[in-house]
């Protein structure tokens, strides 16, 4: 069989409810790497809140990080790097147009550098995942360089009025996403990214066609993923609107090895498992 780029995404695909990944599923993907495919993470995650997982696995592949604006290779630095940003200016114009509708925080996040509007322990819970740099205040004033990534959280009433304003506003200039529960947040990253544009990037260093592309994903950050890839799998567990662009919905969640079912079946995988 000729070799395929798996993709990854993280939270509620490829780790359990209790954020582990599954011996069962690593077995899984040490053999198809063993037979010749390649395994690759695409997640909403920074680098910093992923890599204990890249290196669980003992991968050499890129990895697409913040959905798409960043996507680079931990093991190889002469690896083209991509990293795109949201302009300061489009920056302000969100931060001040967010003064009408009832926020709990925004969050701007450079890298490992995290600003936040407002402190809040329950967020810097998720935030602190590898020892970032965490400011507070006023983002219009403390936020010097362009960001990776904008975050929005908000009442739940408020999430979609806030997603109409962004759309209508600044629709040439950024996307954005909402998290999945529990989490009232918005996410904006620059216009045009997703996590199948890095995904891209990285079957193209490899040499892998779309149609040797198996990709697997659960939430609304996944939807292009999923439809760029040659197979795209939804998991059980997720939402209704990415399983009905699917190729595929696995039977499993991804609490009981979804997608080494999936590879099994589809790559012919023979050794136990």
């Amino acid at each position: 069989m000729k070799p395929h780029l798996i993709v990854l995404d993280l939270d509620g695909t490829l780790l359990t409810d209790d954020k582990v990944i599954s011996k069962k599923t690593a077995h899984t993907l040490k053999l198809a790497e063993e037979q010749g495919h390649h395994v690759m993470i695409a997640t909403g995650r920074p680098y910093r809140a992923s890599s204990m997982y890249y290196r669980e696995l003992g991968l050499k592949t890129p990895i697409v990080n913040f959905n798409g604006a960043f996507v680079h290779n931990p093991t190889d630095r002469s690896w083209k790097t991509f990293h795109e940003t949201i302009s300061l200016p489009v920056v302000n114009d969100v931060v001040e147009a967010m003064q009408d509708f009832r926020l709990h925080n925004i969050i701007a996040e450079v890298m490992d550098d995290v600003y936040l509007q407002y402190h809040d322990e329950k967020l810097l819970d998720i935030l602190s995942f590898g020892a970032p740099v965490i400011k507070h205040g006023d983002i219009r004033e403390s936020l010097q360089v362009e960001p990776t990534s904008l975050l929005i959280q908000a009442d739940p009433k408020y999430v979609d009025p806030i997603r109409k304003h962004l759309a209508e506003v600044h629709a040439e200039a950024i996307d954005h996403r909402r998290w999945g529960a529990p989490w009232d947040v918005i996410e904006i990253v620059r216009h045009g990214l997703n996590k199948a544009v890095g995904i891209s990037h990285v079957a193209k260093w490899i040499g892998i066609p779309r149609e040797r592309i198996i990709a697997f994903g659960d939430e609304d950050n996944d939807l292009e993923m999923i439809d760029y890839a040659g197979v795209g799998v939804a998991m059980a567990n997720g939402i209704d609107r990415l399983k009905s662009i699917a190729d595929e919905v696995t039977t499993l969640t991804n609490n009981e090895d979804g997608i080494a079912e999936v590879l099994k079946e589809r790559l012919l995988l023979t050794n136990k498992i």
